[in-house]
């Protein structure tokens, strides 16, 4: 995440507060008085002005071992009614989250069922490792797991990319303290 590496950059700039807060939601920046939000590129309202934080975003099927020892590891997206999949609920959402794939020009949405959900990507991922089912989750959160063979990833021939995070803005409320923030970000990002 790009924050951390902005931390020491905001020493510099004593007068400027900064309030952070992160739950999921889709906030309305503007009815809200704030400044600044973060979301991925899709979901950034078109009046608005973005500035890329992050790549693009896949998500994987992940798995432990464990998980796999008394499931067949899915083959297609619909086999995934087959097996206990961790949910993911947010507020924003009216329901669970939908699973989505693609491969090649074919879209499937998938309603996935099990015995655990979460509102937060963080414990899905821990509910995985702890072999209590399937998690679909953003490859960078699975990505360190899989490489020491903790998880075991499924369907990538299928994973779907959604644009990564955006930093967004409303022109009309853009402060000199907001310019700084862009600009320091469009800094960290090259480095």
């Amino acid at each position: 995440m790009v924050w951390p590496r902005l931390l020491p950059w905001l020493a510099d700039y004593p007068d400027i507060k900064l309030e952070i807060s992160s739950d999921n939601r889709f906030t309305d920046i503007v009815a809200d008085r704030y400044d600044i939000g973060i979301r991925l590129g899709a979901d950034v309202a078109k009046d608005m002005i973005a500035v890329r934080m992050a790549p693009d975003m896949k998500l994987a099927v992940v798995g432990s071992k464990r998980y796999f020892e008394s499931h067949p590891p899915p083959q297609k997206p619909n086999d995934l009614h087959n097996h206990d999949c961790i949910g993911l609920r947010l507020p924003t959402h009216s329901g669970l989250m939908t699973w989505e794939f693609k491969r090649r020009a074919k879209t499937v949405n998938v309603q996935v069922s099990g015995r655990l959900t979460f509102n937060s990507s963080e414990f899905i991922v821990q509910a995985a490792l702890a072999g209590q089912g399937l998690a679909w989750v953003p490859d960078d959160m699975a990505r360190a797991h899989i490489l020491a063979g903790r998880l075991l990833s499924v369907l990538d021939d299928w994973a779907i990319t959604f644009p990564g995070y955006h930093l967004y803005y409303a022109s009309r409320r853009a402060s000199p303290a907001v310019a700084l923030v862009v600009n320091a970000l469009r800094l960290v990002q090259s480095l």
